[in-house]
């Protein structure tokens, strides 16, 4: 476990951001550089946390991130725009802080003496529609240019070969990480868990996407904040790419919706909307590597993982955190 670090965490303020950040901030000091457009850090009250700084600003902005990187022996980068639908409204912006933030990011650590880790963060969809254990060396399909749905993972996929080559070129002690569907408790913004749980508890109309045929294995967050540690402290992990998912827990969207209903003992439907644009029909992740190199295992199955999360929002929706 790190004790005594300095750990910089762009993006900070996000769901990953801030599992990450309360795990470290007892026993370490974490600045975070964020624009809050998603602010799960101050819900879970770790904005006053003494260990914690917030820096409020872009990762476009190459000033605030070599404020932010100044000082720090850690440098995990998450700042990105995340979600299906916010990216196809705004695939400018998403190219934009993925390409130039992870430049500047990767510049300012490279300028400071002793950087001992930095994290790229990048994104499952780097394989496409179709991903059916992939490991992380299989060949990366990306969809048709002007298709709006791949603007995010062909960023991710530039700032991957960015971090590498800033480890074989300077040195830089860079690894990427890849998550496959990431839920749990504190989750805000898109995603699929998250909606269902919150629209099943609400008594709501649960809303899928065509049939509802899509395959997804869902990562439970403490084991991804579990992955994360293992990335900033194995030799190991330097100079390489991760798959950090759990293929135990793979299901259909429509399977999902019912898994939640039965949990929550909802009385919602389950409504099909037709989705017309680009979707991911299958992603199931190899982490053999991870396992191997890392030591990491998801520990959370499904069911789990989806009972803590759905007792979370309920004690939400009902004012008690």
């Amino acid at each position: 476990m790190l004790q005594g670090a300095h750990v910089l965490i762009t993006g900070g303020a996000g769901f990953i951001g801030t599992a990450l950040a309360a795990r470290l901030a007892d026993d370490n000091h974490i600045r975070v550089l964020d624009i809050l457009r998603r602010n799960a850090l101050s819900e879970a009250g770790l904005d006053h946390h003494p260990n914690v700084e917030l820096i409020v600003g872009d990762v476009r902005d190459m000033t605030a991130v070599r404020r932010a990187v100044t000082g720090c022996d850690y440098v995990v980068h998450m700042a990105s725009i995340a979600g299906v639908d916010t990216v196809l409204k705004n695939p400018v912006m998403t190219m934009e802080i993925s390409l130039e933030g992870t430049m500047n990011v990767l510049r300012a650590a490279n300028d400071c003496n002793g950087i001992k880790r930095v994290i790229d963060f990048s994104t499952s969809e780097v394989f496409g529609s179709y991903a059916f254990r992939v490991r992380e060396a299989d060949v990366t399909s990306l969809g048709a240019v002007g298709e709006a749905r791949w603007t995010y993972a062909v960023s991710k996929l530039a700032t991957e070969h960015l971090a590498h080559n800033y480890w074989k070129q300077f040195s830089l002690p860079a690894v990427s990480i890849r998550p496959f569907n990431i839920y749990g408790p504190g989750q805000v913004g898109e995603g699929a868990i998250h909606a269902f749980v919150v629209r099943a508890l609400q008594g709501e109309k649960i809303q899928i996407h065509n049939e509802g045929d899509q395959i997804r294995s869902w990562c439970y967050i403490d084991d991804i904040v579990d992955a994360i540690m293992l990335a900033l402290e194995r030799e190991e992990a330097v100079g390489e790419s991760f798959n950090i998912g759990n293929p135990r827990s793979t299901v259909t969207i429509y399977q999902l919706a019912q898994l939640v209903l039965r949990l929550t003992e909802s009385k919602s439907t389950i409504e099909f909307v037709d989705w017309d644009f680009a979707d991911v029909e299958l992603r199931i992740p190899d982490v053999k590597k991870a396992e191997q190199l890392l030591g990491f295992r998801a520990q959370i199955e499904l069911e789990q993982g989806l009972l803590d999360t759905i007792d979370w929002y309920r004690r939400k929706l009902n004012g008690e955190v």
